[in-house]
C-alpha cells in the first residue's frame, strides 16, 4: 500500500465519476480488490459531490440512468452498497439461493416472505412441561421425540400437552420468543 500523498494530481477529478465506480468491480487504475480504507475513503467523497455527478456515477456504474424520483440519499448508499459489495465479494451463494427462492414464492402470489426457522439436523431441543423433561432431536427429515419420529413438531407438542400448541414456539424456537 502506498503513502498518502498531497499531491493534487494524484486525487480523483471533482465532478467525475469516482475511480472505484468502474461496472466490473476493478478500481479504474488498474488495481484489483480496493482495500476498506480506499472503499471508505471515496464512500466519504460522495457526500460532498454535487447530485449531478452522482446521476453520473449511477449511469457509468449501471449502465442506466438512476430510478426516477431516487433521493440524493439513497443514490449515495446504492452506490456505497455495490463499492463495499465489489470490496467485500458481493453476496454469497447461499444468500443468492435464498434471494432467487424468495422471487419465486413472490412471483407465485406467496402471502408471507419470512424465512423459516431452520434448526441444523443433530440440534437438541429441550423444554419442561410440569415436572418433566421433553427432548427432541432434529433429524434431517423431521424430529424425534421419544423414539418416535414426526414431521412437526407442533405434533410433538400436542402430545405432550394434550391440546393444541405451536411446536416452534413451544420449543423456543418461534420468532418471538428469539427477539427477546
Amino acid at each position: 500500500m502506498t503513502p498518502p500523498t498531497d499531491d493534487a494530481s494524484a486525487r480523483p477529478r471533482s465532478g467525475g465519476p469516482s475511480p472505484g465506480l468502474s461496472r466490473r468491480g476493478h478500481s479504474n487504475n488498474g488495481s484489483r480488490g480496493a482495500d476498506s480504507a480506499e472503499v471508505d475513503r471515496q464512500i466519504a467523497e460522495m457526500v460532498d459531490r454535487s447530485t449531478h455527478d452522482l446521476r453520473i456515477a449511477w449511469r457509468q456504474f449501471h449502465r442506466a440512468e438512476p430510478p426516477q424520483g431516487l433521493s440524493r440519499d439513497l443514490m449515495i448508499r446504492g452506490l456505497a452498497n455495490q463499492l463495499q459489495e465489489r470490496a467485500d465479494g458481493g453476496l454469497s451463494r447461499a444468500l443468492q439461493r435464498r434471494l432467487q427462492i424468495l422471487t419465486g414464492e413472490f412471483e407465485k402470489g406467496a402471502r408471507s416472505f419470512l424465512p423459516g426457522i431452520v434448526l441444523k439436523s443433530g440440534t437438541t431441543l429441550v423444554r419442561q412441561w410440569r415436572g418433566h423433561t421433553h427432548t427432541v432431536l432434529v433429524r434431517e427429515d423431521g424430529f424425534e421425540y421419544d423414539g418416535q419420529r414426526y414431521r412437526s413438531l407442533t405434533v410433538i407438542a400436542e402430545r405432550i400437552t394434550g391440546a393444541h400448541w405451536s411446536g416452534p414456539r413451544f420449543f423456543g424456537v418461534s420468532r418471538r420468543a428469539r427477539a427477546s
